[in-house]
Formats: C-alpha cells, sequence, structure tokens
C-alpha cells in the first residue's frame, strides 16, 4: 500500500525548508511538489490523492474554493495555506495567521495605535492585514508596484512620513533573486520596525538595511516553523507542545543551515581557522578567493597585476553573490571584501560574520598583492577597520593557538 503523501505546493519550491522543519516536528515523510501553473494545481486538488498538504506561493487563494470546508479565519483571510484531506473531503486552513503573531510576538512588536504599511497584495497580505487588524493597528496601508484597488505604489509609500511598522509579503528578496529590496526605509522617518515574511535569506536587503538603522528588525524563518508546527496539528490531529517547539526547531534549524563568514586583515588567518572550523560544525568550507582563481583560471597576484584591483572587485563581488545565497558554509574572505558596498549586506544575509583579529606585526605578507607591511600595512588596517567593525556580528582574536581559536570560535556561535 502507497505511503500517504504529506507535503508542499507551489509553483516553485527551491527556495523551500518546508521538508526539514516538518521531518523534524512529526513522523511523516514530507515531499515538495512543485506544480508550476494554475491548471496543475487544480488537478491536483480534483485528484485528492494526499494526506494533507502546505500551500505556497502562489495558490493560497486558488486553495480555498477547492477545499470542501474551510475554517472560519481562513475564510474571512481569503487564503488557505493548510489542506488536509480527511475521507475525501478537503478541509481548509490557514496557520500563517498564527505563524506571522508568532513572529510579532517573539520579537516584541505591538501593532496596537500604530500605522502599518504591508507591502503586496496576495494571500500572505490579507492574513498579515487580519493579524494587524486585530492587534489593533490605527492604520494599514498597502503598497504594490502597479499601486491599482486603493494601493499605493512602492514610490508614495515611501513618502508616507507616518508609516511606523512594515511588513513586507511579497516574493522580493528572496532566494535566488538575494539582494532586492522594494522600499527606501531610510525614507521613513517614525518607523520602528520591519518585519520580512520572507525565509530564505534569513535576512533580506530589506531586513538588513532596517538593523543598519538600529531598527527591530526580522526575518521569516521562525513564522515558517510555527505555522509549520500548528500545520502538523492539522496533519495529525495531534496537539503540539507549540510554545516549547517553535524556538527550539528554529534555533536548531538556524544553526544548521546558517553560513559562518570570516573577514579579517589579510594574512590574520581566516582560511586557516576556517578550514578546521567547517570540520567542528560538518559544514562546507570555501576560500573565496580560491574560488575567485578558480574561475578565472588565474592567480589574484596575476589578477591585480594585469587587471588591476578594480577588475579585482567585480569579480570577489560576484563570487561573495553567489556563496552567500547558500547555506551550511564556513566562507573565508579575502582581507579587502568589504571595501565593496553590496558585500557587506551580502555576507550577513545566512548568518553571523566573525572579524578575525591578529597583531599587525603577525599578519602573513608573502604573495599577497596589497600586504606590503610595515608604514603600507598600518594604512590599509586604518582604511579597513571601521568596515570590519560595521560589517562584523562578533570578533574573534586570533592571536594564540589555533585550537583554542576556534574553541572560542565555537562558543561565540553559541
Amino acid at each position: 500500500m502507497a505511503q500517504p503523501l504529506y507535503g508542499l505546493i507551489g509553483a516553485k519550491l527551491g527556495h523551500s525548508y518546508s521538508k526539514i522543519i516538518h521531518e523534524k516536528i512529526a513522523d511523516y515523510t514530507y515531499t515538495l511538489l512543485p506544480l508550476p501553473t494554475e491548471t496543475e494545481a487544480r488537478a491536483f486538488f480534483a485528484k485528492r490523492e494526499f494526506a494533507a498538504v502546505n500551500v505556497t506561493i502562489p495558490y493560497k487563494q486558488l486553495a480555498l474554493p477547492c477545499c470542501d470546508e474551510v475554517d472560519p479565519r481562513a475564510k474571512a483571510i481569503g487564503a488557505v495555506n493548510t489542506v488536509v484531506n480527511r475521507g475525501g473531503r478537503l478541509y481548509g486552513y490557514n496557520t500563517d495567521y498564527a505563524g506571522f503573531a508568532y513572529l510579532a510576538k517573539a520579537h516584541g512588536v505591538d501593532f496596537a495605535g500604530k500605522t502599518v504599511l504591508v507591502l503586496g497584495t496576495g494571500g500572505t497580505h490579507a492574513t498579515v492585514s487580519a493579524v494587524c487588524r486585530d492587534g489593533g493597528a490605527k492604520e494599514i496601508l498597502t503598497a504594490s508596484r502597479t499601486g491599482r484597488d486603493g494601493a499605493l505604489t512602492y514610490e508614495q509609500a515611501a513618502a508616507r512620513s507616518d508609516v511606523q511598522i512594515v511588513v513586507n509579503t511579497t516574493p522580493c528578496g528572496m532566494y535566488p533573486q538575494t539582494g532586492q529590496c522594494l522600499l527606501d526605509v531610510a525614507a521613513l522617518p517614525w518607523l520602528e520596525t520591519v518585519l520580512d515574511v520572507v525565509y530564505n535569506p534569513f535576512a533580506t536587503e530589506l531586513v538588513l538595511r532596517a538593523k543598519d538603522r538600529g531598527l527591530t528588525a526580522a526575518g521569516g524563518f521562525e513564522m515558517l516553523v510555527a505555522q509549520a508546527v500548528y500545520a502538523a496539528e492539522h496533519f495529525t490531529g495531534k496537539p503540539l507542545d507549540s510554545e516549547t517547539l517553535i524556538p527550539q526547531i528554529s534555533r536548531e534549524l538556524q544553526k544548521e543551515l546558517q553560513n559562518v563568514v570570516l573577514i579579517g586583515m589579510p594574512g590574520c588567518g581566516k582560511s586557516t581557522v576556517g578550514a578546521v572550523l567547517a570540520k567542528k560544525l560538518g559544514k562546507t568550507f570555501v576560500d573565496a578567493d580560491a574560488e575567485i582563481e578558480r574561475r578565472t583560471g588565474k592567480a589574484i597576484p596575476d589578477i591585480f597585476a594585469q587587471e588591476g584591483e578594480a577588475a579585482f572587485r567585480r569579480y570577489e563581488a560576484d563570487v561573495i553573490a553567489d556563496l552567500t545565497r547558500q547555506n551550511r558554509q564556513v566562507i573565508a574572505c579575502g582581507g579587502g571584501v568589504v571595501k565593496t558596498p553590496e558585500n557587506r549586506h551580502a555576507l550577513r544575509q545566512n548568518g553571523p560574520v566573525l572579524w578575525v583579529q591578529r597583531p599587525l606585526d603577525k599578519l602573513a605578507t608573502a604573495g599577497r598583492p596589497l600586504s606590503k607591511g610595515g608604514a603600507a600595512l598600518r594604512e590599509m588596517a586604518q582604511e579597513r577597520l571601521p568596515l570590519y567593525r560595521a560589517a562584523a556580528t562578533a570578533t574573534l582574536c586570533n592571536d594564540g593557538a589555533l585550537a583554542d581559536t576556534v574553541a572560542a570560535a565555537l562558543h561565540l556561535l553559541k
């Protein structure tokens, strides 16, 4: 007899973490089921050959009329993200509501009396708006690319100086199109909080810009875990200890999936420390400079000599953009990686950035195009130290035994 089918449907699922989350929660096998067209999605529901599924972009609204019975909250929102087949009848729920409410609560976000701007008009927009409305928001604004049906355009939204909370419900900034952003948060003087339902990467460009301003900001990974736990209760028909499971699974999976990025002056030991640290963490070690050499077929000193530093920085930015979109890596970066502004956000999007510090007189300089020692090295340090400080999550002293440095890194990562 075939095993009952549990899984996720959506147009594109290459970015999804749902399988690993659900299989941590319960004992069923969870399958990713990409359905590129609405016709395929409707046919999937019509056949009813599944036990239970989650529904993601762009089928949350389509799923609702495919169900025989819909939970009142899902019906009021107009979107379904969880469908359970009980004896051939389809029951629809919206666990995104509770998931988003969990995310807001976990980060101390109170909607009462606030002006909220919701980016996007899809199924998740309706869910987020419902949570904000139930939380007592004073006004809920909507922004979209077209500005149709009463929505503001993103340009108009940026001119609303009274906005206090921004929530992104669009796929903008989601893997693999990371680094994109719909709104200039610097244009909103009263902005306090940014929440983004995108969970891959952990921190979108929108979230990183908000953090740069010192605002409360969070991506959607905790929401993803929370809605999965609530969905699993419907899947299994059994109550779960959600208050314990959600933070526990969120921490475990972020630790497992995240990158650890090492930055610092040339010759400070990033590659040596990174290779050992990767083994300890069970992650893949990647040396960004070695990857540049592999892609270009040239040694880095030759790139500097033949094409100049500007060309090297372009190669480096391309490599950093590609590497940091992925996960489960320890990435050792070249000393000048922080000189390119877009790299600083890319490095932080999927995990912590450790600034490896070593006294200047102990830095290795052989074979390094810009490390000449003496006054030149001190001048380089003066230029780069503020950039390292701005990019780093934490500092790691590498002034002793390798084992001690790695142990200190593991402690920081806890």
